[in-house]
């Protein structure tokens, strides 16, 4: 199984609308594949114009390094050269914060990540679990 476009804007539809019965600021939301490549991005009018880089600097953090960036943000905490070290590697595309969520199939393997940005960083996070979620595909946010 692979995440197909079809996938993305389910995962979009539903976390916006997440967002919006929460009350939150305006979102943009990037999905990726499993090999670190952009399938979408969407931002909501009003959002700022960085948050389409910092939504898929969740994702690509997430994707490239196998894990949720809420684990990335307990690694920068603990070992923040490392850290340091995989954003230089990634070219500065690595934001350890929460919002950016594994997509993982049936069979637990990592079809690619959500990375959401625009309001905190949890509320990011739990748009993006909700949107995989309606897209039948588990989450993954470490």
């Amino acid at each position: 199984m692979t995440l197909t476009l079809a996938h993305a804007r389910i995962i979009i539809k539903a976390a916006f609308d997440k967002g919006v019965e929460m009350g939150l600021k305006p979102l943009t939301i990037a999905v990726l594949d499993a090999g670190g490549s952009l399938i979408a991005l969407e931002r909501m009018d009003g959002a700022s114009p960085m948050r389409p880089d910092i939504a898929v600097g969740k994702a690509n953090g997430a994707v490239q390094l196998g894990m949720g960036s809420r684990a990335l943000q307990t690694r920068a905490e603990t070992q923040p050269f490392f850290i340091q070290a995989m954003n230089a590697l990634a070219g500065g595309s690595l934001v350890p914060v929460p919002g950016g969520v594994l997509v993982r199939g049936k069979d637990g393997r990592v079809l690619g990540a959500v990375g959401i940005t625009g309001d905190t960083s949890d509320n990011d996070e739990a748009c993006a679990v909700a949107g995989i979620e309606t897209a039948g595909l588990t989450a993954d946010h470490g």
